[in-house]
Order: C-alpha cells, then structure tokens, then sequence
C-alpha cells in the first residue's frame, strides 16, 4: 500500500511539472510585458546611450514663500546625452527665473562615480546630494528601471490598482537602498510611474524628511526610431507635492559617445572626493574663518554654515535655530554647555519655515527640550517631527516622543532679566512663516531670514529689508543692531538707508 505524499512534496512536484513561465513570480510576467511594450526586452539591453533634448521647469519647494502652492518656479531647457553602458550622462542646460533675469548656463556630467559641474568655463566638484540626483535620473528612467526590476532578486508582485482611472498592475523591488514600485498600465503594458522610497542624507533641502517619497510619472508616448517606445513627458512629485516637470521636443536613440565628452580632470576627481567626505549631519557648528561673536554679556552668535544664537537666561540658554541637521544641532549645544557652564538648554526658537531652517529641530525634541515655533509654522514642525526615517535612523526615530511645541501667535516674552527675549511674528508679505526675536535690554532684533546681505555689500531683496523697517516701527522697537541667519551683527542705519536709497531710485 502506498503511503500518501506530504502536503509539502505534493506543492513541490506540482510546481516542477509547471512550465517555468507559469512558476515564477506574476510581477515579473508583468514586467517583461512592459519591456515588450516599450520595444522587447533584447532592444532595452542593446541600447547603448540616448540623446534627450527638452524643455521644463522645478518648483521650489523648498523656496517658496508657502509650503503649499503656489510655488516659485525655475525654467529650463537642456540638451542631455546618456550613456548607458557605462552610467555615464552629460547635461547642458540654462536656466531661467525669479532671481535670474538672463538664461545661465550649466553643463552637469556624471561619470565614473564623479559628479561635476562646468560653470562660466571653468570645471568644478560637485558633492554627494548632486552625485545621488544624477544617478536616480539614470536608474529610474524607463530605459533602465525595467531592466533592473528583471535583475533584481526580490522582484515581486503586489495588488492590483486602479491609477488615473485605468488599471495598473504593481511590482516591487529595491535598488539598492531605496525601495522601488513600478504601475504598469494592465492594458498597454507601459509603465505609467515609479514610486521610490530612499533617504537623501548629503541633501541640505531633502536630508530634513527622513524617508523621501519620489513618484516619477511619464506620458506622452512616442514611436522612436529602431521600434523603441519613449514617453516625451515626465513628471516628478515629492512627498506628494509636485516637483519637477519635463516635456521632451526630440529623443535620438544609440547617438554617437565620445569619451572626452565625459572626461574628469583628476584634480576635479580629488575636489568630488575631499566634498563627498564632508558629510552633512558632520558639519560643525563654528566656522574656523568666522569666530562666535559676544553681541552682550551672555548673547553669543555662531556663525556657520546656518548661524545660531545662544542667550544665557538666569534659568537656562536659549538657543536661536535649529537648523540643518540632528548633528549640528548635537554640537550647538555642546558649543552652549562649554560657553555657559551649568547651565542646561531650556528651549530652542525656531523662526523661519525654510527647510534647512528646521532640519535640526528633532534633535531637540528628543532630548525633551521645548520647541518655540510659529503658529503658522506649526503644522510643518509637526510633520518634521512625525516623519519617518526608517533606512537612516536619527535619536528620535531610536527613541520616539511627543514633541513640547510652544506655539508664538503673538507678541511673547521668553524668559526674564537682562537677556529678557520677546519672540514677535512678522507678519508682512514675505516675512508671513518669520518671527523676529528681539532683545529689549541691548536693543538688539533678531531678524531672521529677513535680512541677508549680498558679497557686495548690498542687501538680497531690499523688499524683505523694508519689511523689516516696518515691523520695527509697528512693534515700536528703538532697535540698534540687527543680526540673523546669514546676517552678522549689523547697525540698524544700514537697513533704512538701503531702504532710502531703493525708494530714492
């Protein structure tokens, strides 16, 4: 009498009488449709570069006045070459908008693991946030992020989904650290976007949210030469805001590569490398060049990369931004705990909503320090504090708790004696996410990011500068000095007379 097989022997013998294609994975079925769609899987391997030229523009999110639309913009046009072979790209480009009136140019290359730039005729290193960036532009084009789904080991189905009213089939896979979605159209087999997950650490603007969420969308297919099919549309959205947007006028498929064209100079390669060891949560909080200037007995400016104040209260420092990241607010106070002995950080201001304004305010939340942020400025606060950061973990993401917001709606006192603090909302037109901190006893204001001065003496938008007249005169503050993010300590004439001479013109 024959024994019965195991549930397990009978799974594995009906899945080796199963023809291979049937016992593989559904998403990568799904996958080589898309393939087929795009030209066949043999045409994707076989290209060997592509020549893209178009026109787009970048809404600067991290510029802009709000953290919603509106945005400002920045146009584009650029001519770009693709080598695929050997992960090489060459852009030219110019650029236009708010603070550039003429189209400048830029030439970007990515070679070799080398990021750079040519700018007015002169080759220079960029860093690791730009190295990142071109290489995402590379990895997640449909040329290429098809044929690293068909390599990739963990590639994997997920549920169907009904995406701009059609509906899609989903497939995962990492690539590399970032976690990857491809939403291939179930009827067309094209692949309609790819969603990415990754953390940008060596990025000032996007290290600040932890886990970036990245949805590239393309349309507008075209028939190209050799029986390729290329969208002639793509679309960028951040964190679900929308980022980058471009329209391709023209593609030539397998153009002619020349390797001086992607040539480094070797002292280029060594100024990329000594930049890309300069990690930016490393970044120190005193500049060697720029010493910490004493602006009162226990009000002391640090000039950095972003500058900090400390104000030694009776009870505690106060500590003026948080800017940039965990690690640069970590030797800020340390800065505070050798300046003001025994006396412990009590709160940190937080007076902009400018992205690396904020970006090292969690390391404040998670040492239980309280947080004085503007009423308008509270729900990006909130958001900062809550998002996560699972690939490259900070001291709250290890330790979770509830940040101790103190939110400024109005004229505030902060703390008491002589570096007595009172924290004012601004209020105008480009100063509505800015709070000012004044110092009554040194007639010293605090202005923010308001003020910033120019490598020529002269003041970046003399608009904010009047703004800030006007917030002194309506808050009926007999102001002296003036310092800021970017503004060493400065006389208060410097402000009204750049404001004269602006009317004057």
């Amino acid at each position: 009498m024959r024994r019965p097989l195991p549930l397990s022997a009978v799974a594995v013998l009906l899945l080796l009488a199963l023809p291979a294609s049937a016992a593989e994975d559904p998403g990568r079925a799904h996958v080589r449709a898309a393939a087929e769609a795009m030209g066949g899987e043999a045409r994707l391997r076989a290209l060997t570069g592509l020549r893209i030229r178009g026109v787009g523009h970048w809404n600067l999110l991290e510029q802009s006045e709000r953290p919603t639309p509106p945005f400002l913009v920045m146009y584009e046009q650029f001519d770009e070459v693709r080598d695929l072979r050997r992960g090489r790209l060459r852009q030219q480009s110019e650029g236009r908008g708010m603070v550039m009136d003429e189209w400048r140019r830029l030439t970007m290359l990515l070679a070799d693991g080398v990021a750079a730039a040519e700018v007015d005729g002169k080759w220079r290193p960029m860093g690791g946030a730009q190295l990142q960036d071109l290489q995402e532009r590379l990895a997640f084009a449909p040329e290429h992020v098809l044929l690293a789904a068909l390599d990739a080991k963990d590639l994997r189905a997920q549920a169907d989904t009904v995406l701009q009213e059609v509906p899609h089939h989903v497939v995962a896979f990492h690539l590399d650290r970032a976690s990857v979605r491809l939403f291939l159209n179930a009827r067309t087999g094209l692949p309609t976007a790819v969603e990415t997950v990754d953390a940008h650490p060596e990025d000032a603007f996007w290290s600040v949210w932890g886990d970036v969420r990245t949805v590239l969308s393309f349309q507008a297919w075209s028939l190209e030469s050799g029986g390729l099919r290329y969208p002639r549309h793509w679309e960028w959205a951040r964190n679900g805001q929308p980022h980058h947007s471009v329209t391709v006028t023209a593609v030539t498929v397998d153009p002619p590569l020349a390797d001086a064209d992607f040539a480094v100079a070797d002292d280029v390669k060594q100024g990329f490398e000594a930049r890309r060891a300069k990690k930016l949560d490393d970044t120190p909080a005193l500049r060697p060049d720029a010493p910490p200037v004493e602006l009162a007995p226990g009000v002391v400016q640090l000039p950095g990369a972003w500058n900090v104040a400390l104000v030694a209260q009776d009870d505690g420092v106060v500590v003026v931004e948080g800017p940039l990241a965990s690690g640069y607010s970590a030797r800020v106070m340390e800065e505070a705990a050798k300046r003001f002995p025994g006396l412990k950080v009590k709160a940190v201001v937080s007076t902009s909503d400018a992205w690396p304004h904020v970006g090292g305010l969690r390391e404040y939340v998670a040492r239980g320090i309280p947080v004085y942020v503007l009423d308008l400025n509270r729900a990006l606060v909130e958001r900062l504090v809550a998002s996560p950061r699972t690939l490259l973990p900070d001291a709250l993401a290890r330790k979770p708790r509830a940040a101790k917001l103190q939110v400024v709606d109005g004229r505030r006192v902060l703390g008491s004696g002589k570096n007595r603090m009172e924290l004012v909302p601004v209020r105008t037109e480009t100063g509505e996410r800015m709070a000012f901190a004044w110092l009554p006893e040194h007639r010293l204001l605090y202005t923010s990011d308001l003020v910033q001065p120019q490598p020529d003496g002269a003041f970046f938008n003399v608009q904010q500068v009047d703004e800030t007249v006007e917030v002194a005169a309506r808050e009926k503050l007999p102001v002296a000095r003036v310092f800021g993010m970017h503004l060493k300590p400065t006389d208060w004439s410097a402000l009204t007379t750049a404001v004269e001479k602006a009317r004057a013109r």
